[in-house]
């Protein structure tokens, strides 16, 4: 849902602004509010996504670190972070670049994100934020929808554009893009 006022951007400095009970996100400059508390499969699937994704890290001695919502991803291209008109909480994040990360979060793309689909603002994660994150060059992106329990996963090209999805169900193994030799196996989650 756009809660905006007519022609007014956005920026990091109002987002620092707002009560902490409001939860929003910026997206080129537009607040959009986030829905109220995610259902109990919406939470089951990012602790079950995020648990494989560390424990495989830490199994193989791994840099990168993986970080839950709310955590805050700040995308945008300037030096000074109070105009960045990019500011989202994806599910889950995936860092390998330690020099992104902050007290307040991650400023540039992580390297993976996740989403899981709420019934309330599916287009966010299936349009607004796949472009997003196609700008900004996640490396890899998925869309988890627990609701049609499919998968949806787009990985960036050599042109730097996302690909035709690979489309996945709840009863398949999917390999993680940014890792050699990481599957996930959906149907063995506990969900």
């Amino acid at each position: 849902m756009n809660n905006t006022a007519e022609n007014k951007f956005y920026t990091y400095a109002d987002y620092k602004n707002y009560p902490e009970n409001e939860r929003v996100e910026i997206i080129e400059g537009q607040i959009y509010a986030m829905s109220a508390a995610p259902s109990r499969i919406h939470q089951g699937v990012i602790i079950e996504l995020a648990s494989e994704i560390r424990n495989y890290i830490k199994s193989n001695n791994g840099s990168c670190k993986v970080y839950p919502a709310p955590f805050d991803v700040l995308l945008d291209g300037n030096k000074n972070l109070d105009d960045c008109k990019n500011i989202v909480q994806p599910d889950i994040s995936v860092i390998c670049d330690k020099s992104k990360l902050t007290d307040k979060g991650c400023v540039g793309a992580p390297d993976m994100i996740i989403e899981v689909v709420s019934r309330f603002n599916p287009s966010s994660d299936y349009v607004r934020k796949l472009n997003l994150y196609e700008m900004y060059k996640v490396q890899e992106y998925w869309i988890v929808n627990p609701i049609e329990q499919t998968i949806f996963v787009y990985i960036l090209d050599d042109n730097m554009h996302y690909a035709s999805p690979k489309a996945y169900t709840f009863k398949d193994k999917i390999k993680v893009g940014i890792y050699n030799n990481l599957e996930i196996d959906f149907n063995s989650l506990d969900l």
